[in-house]
């Protein structure tokens, strides 16, 4: 699994972005939290997570977990 720091999210949109050192930023959907309830991450926020191919062949992060 990639680490990353959570560049931004917004809870209104549902996604955000995730920064990884010395990579490029992955798109993030608040459906690919892996936590109960509510499904938000905060800036700054350190989170693991894979990285899929997702739409245009744009990287997205899947299977997040905060850590």
């Amino acid at each position: 699994m990639a680490q990353g720091t959570v560049k931004w999210f917004n809870p209104d949109k549902g996604y955000g972005f995730i920064s990884i050192e010395g990579g490029e930023d992955v798109f993030v959907h608040y459906s690919e939290i892996q936590t109960d309830g509510y499904k938000t991450l905060d800036e700054g926020q350190a989170v693991e997570f894979e990285v899929t191919d997702g739409q245009g062949g744009n990287k997205q992060a899947s299977n997040v977990r905060k850590i």
